[in-house]
């Protein structure tokens, strides 16, 4: 089944944002957001300056989602991606949708100029963790905390 990945438009408004509650609230299992809130974050995500989000259809019906933002790093004096996100509904894992999402990431960060793209990912996500790995991520030197 073939794979068609491209940047959010304000027509995918209303599933991408269902795939995002997807994503919180039953995959990650986090509190759900207001509505206003997810719809402010689409509508900034749209306009392309803080960061950018991508889609992924299979006949026509959109499967997942990946989320960058923009942002700087240090101590290479230079302009980075963060791949915040990366999500393919269940029933499409395993048909190359995560790795057409994390290729377009991949080509967009490297397109733009930015100097490289970070992720995360949860510790009990051993899925992701393998297949981070077999799309060439290395475990990174560094921990991270929140507050």
């Amino acid at each position: 089944m073939s794979v068609i990945v491209r940047p959010v438009e304000q027509s995918d408004k209303q599933e991408v944002i269902t795939l995002m509650y997807e994503y919180i609230v039953d995959f990650y299992q986090r509190p759900r957001p207001s509505t206003d809130k997810v719809q402010r974050l689409f509508d900034t995500l749209l306009e392309k300056n803080l960061g950018i989000q991508f889609v992924a259809e299979q006949e026509g019906k959109p499967v997942g989602f990946a989320t960058l933002y923009f942002t700087f790093s240090t101590t290479r004096a230079d302009k980075i991606t963060v791949m915040n996100d990366l999500y393919v509904v269940e029933e499409a894992r395993g048909s190359g949708v995560a790795q057409e999402l994390f290729q377009a990431c991949e080509t967009f960060t490297k397109d733009h100029g930015y100097a490289y793209m970070s992720w995360i990912t949860a510790t009990d996500n051993y899925r992701a963790q393998r297949f981070y790995e077999k799309m060439g991520g290395t475990r990174g030197d560094w921990l991270n905390y929140s507050i």
